[in-house]
């Protein structure tokens, strides 16, 4: 494994601005129980920059804590996030590379707004974690399949982006 450098922090800090800037101005649901988190399709990223990770990280939590009625949105879904990306850089092959984010999203932020909107792990908890696993497995299964796959299939195709991704990665392509 490579040294972490001042140019993976920038590119890391730039990937987090995007993802809060994403997720926060855009005009449409991405903290309820349905979501269209427009910024989860950079979870990918993670599959062709290892740098990426912290950025999207970083970017997850800031746009929770300005964005999110949730408190526990604030470390849940940064938790998933993180866990996405990190399974992510190791999926072989890059129709795999959005399962970890669909997967983690639905079951992590699933519960935590399903707790936060019950208040609890009362009756009503199980069915309405059900639908809301669903609904925002499915945001994102729309947001990384679609998006994210484009992302995977383009970025390589720029000259200064094909210049970052590590070799072993190319080859996956």
């Amino acid at each position: 494994m490579r040294k972490f450098t001042t140019k993976d922090l920038t590119l890391a800090a730039m990937v987090a601005a995007v993802y809060t800037v994403l997720t926060v101005f855009l005009p449409i649901p991405q903290y309820q129980e349905v979501q269209f988190r427009i910024a989860e399709c950079m979870t990918v990223l993670p599959f062709l920059f290892p740098w990426a990770t912290p950025g999207l990280v970083v970017g997850c939590f800031l746009a929770n804590l300005l964005g999110s009625p949730f408190v526990l949105d604030w470390i849940f879904g940064t938790l998933a996030t993180g866990l996405a990306c990190l399974l992510t850089a190791k999926m072989p092959n890059k129709w795999l590379a959005p399962l970890p984010p669909v997967l983690c999203n639905a079951v992590i932020v699933g519960a935590e707004i399903a707790f936060s909107v019950m208040g609890g792990f009362g009756a009503g908890f199980w069915p309405f974690y059900a639908m809301t696993a669903l609904s925002v497995g499915l945001g994102e299964l729309a947001v990384c399949y679609v998006l994210g796959l484009s992302l995977l299939a383009f970025l390589p195709k720029i000259g200064v982006f094909r210049a970052l991704i590590p070799e072993q990665r190319l080859a996956a392509l």
